[in-house]
């Protein structure tokens, strides 16, 4: 705001000087263009002494018109000459500059002004008001202003002239304290409706940063840049409060999601300390207990620190991947953990992409286990591969089981989310698998989707592009 009302100030103080300069100099230098005009009529006309009045009326401005002889003596004046005396002579030894001052020789000069070969200007005051003087000297070379060498003398008077400078440089003062006026109020007003919204995204600001509470918004109204500045930062409001909500829905399932298998350890560590007696059966089903809890315990841990990663923008390892032989691999250790399914591969066709190895095979064996957890004895998996349009792989895992509600579907995506109460027969799941499965496809630029029915079996179809977008996550 003071900034603004600053450049309005030099605005208003340069064209108020600027434009005294210009009129100022423009107004002196027509005084001395008709000085210049009248002593050269005087000398072209050889009957110029005989009509000097008639010479010195023609120019349009108050002068009176004198010829000097030689040696500086008056020889003829125009009439009403009622202008100090003046020696043509000292004129000329002491010619003075322009009779405006030094500050309009800054502005550019706007009249005609004719060369001066011969000749000087003066400036003369005889007690009430100055006077230009123009001197030039008449040779004998048959040129006119009477006869033999002299001098004609023109002189304009500049009292009227000087004071409508001075109401003028009065005029302008007063217009620009008036126009500086104007502009501080103006601009204040202007800079502060204009940075009113500003102010208030500030105050919110502050307001959020003191107590956290971040479903405060701005209130951001019409369509100006600052308007868009406010809905601007509501959006980012928006992805902080989601991102923050959601965090906290995480830290919160993280929290419950440790706290069972931790119960559970405690638990049989607790009941084998206090019955040191116990059968060795129930020792043995105590201490087995413990240990799937542990092992879901390192699992559930193993996930967290993917998705931390994940989050924390970790890179993948980008090379030539056969994407086959990935399949391959991660179909020879699924059936290792099968118990009691079917196991197919089909189809596997020759593919290769730029990816991270590891990471796909991560994929994979995340879709192979929940269809193994959540596919019955006797039931099917199909693990297929074909190679895209694009050169890029498309990857399916289906199965015969339980499958997924419709209602479940938008969510399976979500961290620990179980689709219930079908899918929760599955004590050892952690509900991160699927999170980090679209984490490793999207990184790889792909797509990741999941077709289920209740009773008809789940169907996950994942594309992957010939190249990964980056190595960045």
């Amino acid at each position: 705001m003071v900034w603004f009302g600053a450049v309005m100030a030099v605005v208003v103080l340069v064209g108020s000087m600027a434009s005294y300069a210009f009129h100022a100099r423009a107004h002196y230098e027509a005084i001395d263009r008709a000085l210049l005009a009248a002593t050269a009529a005087a000398v072209a006309d050889p009957a110029a002494p005989s009509h000097l009045g008639h010479l010195a009326a023609q120019q349009g401005v108050a002068m009176a018109l004198r010829l000097h002889a030689a040696d500086g003596r008056l020889l003829q004046r125009s009439p009403d000459d009622a202008a100090p005396a003046v020696d043509p002579r000292s004129v000329l030894a002491r010619p003075s500059g322009p009779a405006y001052g030094f500050f309009p020789t800054l502005a550019r000069s706007i009249v005609d002004m004719p060369p001066v070969a011969k000749g000087a200007f003066g400036t003369l005051h005889d007690g009430r008001q100055r006077w230009r003087v123009f001197v030039r000297p008449v040779d004998d070379g048959g040129e006119g202003a009477g006869e033999g060498p002299g001098y004609v003398v023109a002189l304009s008077p500049l009292g009227g002239l000087d004071a409508s400078m001075a109401d003028f440089r009065v005029l302008l003062t007063g217009l620009g304290a008036l126009g500086l006026v104007v502009a501080g109020v103006g601009s204040w007003a202007v800079a502060g409706s204009a940075l009113r919204p500003v102010a208030r995204l500030t105050e919110t600001a502050r307001a959020i940063a003191a107590s956290r509470d971040l479903s405060r918004r701005v209130q951001a109204a019409g369509r100006d840049e600052l308007a868009m500045l406010a809905a601007t930062f509501n959006q980012m409001l928006d992805s902080i409060e989601t991102a923050y909500r959601l965090q906290q829905r995480f830290v919160a399932d993280a929290s419950h999601e440790l706290r069972a298998p931790l119960t559970a350890i405690l638990g049989n560590l607790d009941l084998l300390r206090r019955r040191p007696d116990l059968p060795p059966e129930e020792q043995a089903q105590a201490l087995a207990e413990a240990r799937r809890e542990a092992e879901r315990l390192s699992r559930l841990v193993a996930d967290l620190l993917a998705l931390a990663r994940a989050d924390a923008g970790v890179p993948l390892a980008i090379q030539p991947v056969d994407v086959d032989a990935v399949v391959l691999e991660a179909f020879q250790e699924a059936r290792g953990l099968a118990r009691g399914q079917e196991l197919v591969l089909d189809p596997l066709e020759p593919v290769r992409i730029r990816g991270d190895a590891d990471r796909i095979k991560q994929l994979l064996l995340i879709l192979l286990d929940n269809a193994i957890k959540y596919t019955p004895a006797g039931g099917r998996i199909t693990l297929g591969l074909r190679a895209g349009p694009d050169g890029g792989a498309t990857l399916t895992v289906a199965d015969t089981g339980v499958g997924i509600p419709p209602a479940d579907l938008p969510h399976v995506f979500e961290r620990f989310y179980r689709a219930d109460p079908a899918r929760s027969r599955d004590p050892g799941g952690t509900g991160l698998g699927l999170s980090i499965a679209r984490w490793i496809v999207d990184r790889h630029g792909g797509s990741i989707a999941i077709d289920s029915a209740p009773g008809r079996g789940t169907t996950v179809t994942v594309r992957l592009p010939a190249e990964a977008p980056s190595a960045a996550g």
